[in-house]
């Protein structure tokens, strides 16, 4: 990946592989070995996406936020990761409904997301969800270069092409899934 972007000089990164006390331990296996994926701490306090954008100067449309939906029909309960760039909003309630062939869903309660994941609120991430979670991503993310993610963690930040998020295990691409 080509570190051009002007917002890559207010982090000190580097592998995310060699820096696991950076990642969630979910996390951690999913980027053992890739070069690709770049972690750098920062002020968990500044963790959630506008407080961390303002502060570190990426623009929105270079954060991708991971959110956690939560469906059910006949009784089973469906869950998948939605990425969509911090500009938009996911549209959670057509588009990921029907994907998930539930009737009512919304997002996860934070204590369900973090508990199932292993990753805190706030920093989660598609890379080390449990498996057969799909992973939807909004084809904007997948066309954005080099986009900021959540580590599993309030206090690091994960650096990947978003296209590399295509490429996970269970990812589909939608056109149209963010607002």
């Amino acid at each position: 990946m080509t570190l051009s972007a002007e917002w890559f000089a207010a982090f000190d990164l580097a592998p995310a592989h060699s820096r696991p006390e950076l990642l969630a331990a979910a996390v951690r296996p999913a980027v053992a070995g890739r070069e690709d994926v770049l972690v750098a701490p920062i002020d968990p306090g500044l963790a959630d996406t506008a407080a961390f954008c303002a502060h570190y100067g990426v623009p929105e449309a270079s954060s991708a936020n991971c959110v956690i939906a939560a469906g059910k029909r006949g009784g089973e309960e469906r869950l998948a990761a939605v990425m969509v760039l911090a500009t938009t909003r996911a549209d959670i309630n057509g588009i990921v409904r029907r994907h998930l062939d539930v009737r009512k869903i919304s997002f996860a309660p934070q204590e369900m997301a973090t508990g199932l994941t292993g990753m805190e609120y706030g920093g989660i991430t598609p890379l080390g969800l449990p498996g057969g979670w799909p992973i939807l991503v909004d084809a904007a993310v997948v066309a954005a270069g080099p986009v900021v993610i959540g580590s599993g963690l309030r206090a690091s930040k994960i650096v990947l092409d978003g296209a590399a998020l295509a490429a996970l295990t269970g990812a589909v691409v939608l056109d149209g899934l963010a607002r």
